[in-house]
């Protein structure tokens, strides 16, 4: 599978991908990629210890990547204290 994302799209899609509250759902909504397209896209961008360290933490208890293991009463993407991202920064409280 070819993708096709800048630069900027590619880090983001990442840096959500490692990001434990953030569900694949959200990738999905905001990038157009399942679950296994993120996979394919992490194992094509990252060293394979790092990839396996993501995985493994994907696949362990801690992290909340499905919304089916969320806590129903989250319906966000992103923390309430967050403030804006601009470009692929996140501002600092």
């Amino acid at each position: 599978m070819k993708f096709e994302f800048t630069e900027v799209e590619l880090d983001r899609i990442i840096e959500m991908a490692w990001e434990d509250r953030t569900p694949f759902e959200a990738i999905l909504f905001q990038f157009n990629l399942a679950e296994k397209d993120v996979i394919k896209l992490m194992r094509a961008n990252l060293k394979e210890s790092s990839f396996k360290r993501w995985r493994k933490r994907v696949n362990s208890g801690v992290s909340q990547k499905h919304l089916k293991k969320r806590n129903p009463e989250i319906n966000r993407f992103k923390c309430s204290r967050q403030k804006a991202i601009s470009g692929n920064r996140i501002s600092k409280r």
